[in-house]
C-alpha cells in the first residue's frame, strides 16, 4: 500500500476540511440566493396587494355612483302611477 506524500506531509484531515469548507460556502451562497428570491417575491406580493385594494376601491366608488344615478323605487312609482 502506497502512502501519498502530500497526505503524509499535510496530515490526513486537511483535504477533508477543505472539502467541508467548500460545501459550507456553497450552502451559504445557495441560502443567500434563496433569501434574495424570497424578499423579491415578498415585495412583489406587497405591491400586488396594494394594487388589488386600489382596484377594489375604484370598483366600490363606481358601483356607488351607479346606484345614486339609478331612479329610486319611489320615483318609479310616481311615473307609472302605482304606489
Amino acid at each position: 500500500m502506497k502512502i501519498q506524500r502530500d497526505n503524509f506531509e499535510r496530515g490526513l484531515g486537511t483535504s477533508r476540511r477543505s472539502e467541508r469548507g467548500m460545501a459550507t460556502l456553497i450552502f451559504i451562497v445557495l441560502l443567500s440566493i434563496m433569501l434574495i428570491l424570497v424578499m423579491a417575491e415578498s415585495g412583489a406580493l406587497f405591491h400586488l396587494h396594494r394594487e388589488v385594494k386600489f382596484l377594489e376601491q375604484q370598483q366600490i366608488k363606481r358601483l356607488n355612483l351607479s346606484q345614486t344615478n339609478a331612479p329610486s323605487a319611489a320615483s318609479l312609482a310616481k311615473t307609472t302611477g302605482t304606489k
